[in-house]
């Protein structure tokens, strides 16, 4: 029996030119890779909310919308934004390089095509995007609050154990964009005060649940920094609450979670627990409380919280 074939690389092609999609796209599908075609930059951005593509090369030089801002648009959808883009341009002036690099794309190509250089590339870059995909993953699986920026501020990716952090303490769903300021103005100062300037970035929104602590840890890639996230005063407040009542570690953040008015089902996204999990240390949690409903403990250690 014939073993199932591998599924094949998905390679977003985009040129309003119709002679070098052909010449293209039978240069990449008899390289084994499986092709999608857009005419324009808005026909890129239509496909790619239906399929994702492992990569893109985009043409530079478009009518309507040019590559640079389809690749601008791209990058700002956090959901393809990791997909790499490689330009292809007939510019070789550094300028237009330069735009090419700071528009999101990891690397360009000069026309005429060389069909050898490309399909090398193209190699490079998928393999590069994978090794990217599973520190992520990796760091998805263990739960670190971690994101990465550019040196403008712009969030570049951030795993979603930080994500949830941020909108739980924010309490906001665009937490990210708050952030995102926060960080461009640290970054701005950093930039220019250098190595003097101290590693550690506060926020603390008023409409939120917590100040937030960004502790910077270096640079990760081409105008790529890594923060790892900390809430500052729910550790302070987690240590008042199981000394007072005698709790778990993990008891005291279910508590305090739920003093702030969190449900069940937003408690368990935020510590990354199940929804049984959490309902099993809120019957500790009564049972040490002395009380019979969430509503009741949550006074109870909102007093507590209030006193301390």
């Amino acid at each position: 029996m014939a073993e199932p074939a591998l599924p094949r690389d998905i390679v977003l092609l985009v040129d309003d030119s119709p002679e070098a999609l052909g010449f293209l796209t039978d240069a990449l599908e008899q390289s084994g890779f499986s092709v999608l075609i857009a005419t324009s930059g808005s026909a890129a951005l239509n496909i790619v909310e239906r399929i994702t593509p492992d990569l893109i090369l985009l043409d530079a030089v478009m009518p309507s919308m040019d590559g640079f801002e389809t690749c601008r648009r791209l990058k700002a959808n956090a959901g393809i934004a990791q997909i790499p883009v490689v330009f292809m341009t007939g510019l070789t002036e550094t300028e237009h390089v330069v735009h090419a690099l700071e528009s999101g794309g990891v690397d360009y190509l000069t026309k005429p095509i060389n069909v050898d250089e490309l399909r090398a590339r193209i190699r490079v870059h998928l393999r590069n995007a994978r090794s990217a995909q599973s520190a992520r993953v990796a760091l998805d699986a263990a739960g670190r609050h971690l994101l990465a920026v550019k040196g403008n501020g712009s969030i570049h990716w951030s795993t979603p154990q930080a994500t949830r952090l941020i909108n739980a303490a924010t309490g906001s769903d665009d937490g990210l964009d708050l952030a995102s300021k926060h960080i461009a103005a640290f970054m701005l100062e950093r930039g220019r005060l250098g190595p003097a300037r101290d590693n550690l970035l506060s926020m603390n929104n008023g409409g939120g649940q917590a100040a937030l602590q960004f502790t910077f840890l270096g640079a990760i890639g081409a105008d790529e920094y890594l923060f790892r996230l900390t809430a500052t005063n729910q550790r302070a407040d987690d240590d008042t609450l199981r000394q007072h009542f005698s709790l778990t570690q993990r008891e005291s953040e279910v508590l305090l979670w739920l003093a702030k008015g969190k449900s069940n089902r937003d408690i368990g996204e935020i510590l990354g627990l199940s929804a049984r999990t959490v309902n099993k240390h809120l019957e500790q949690i009564y049972v040490k409380l002395g009380v019979e409903n969430r509503a009741s403990a949550a006074v109870r250690a909102a007093h507590v919280l209030h006193e301390s």
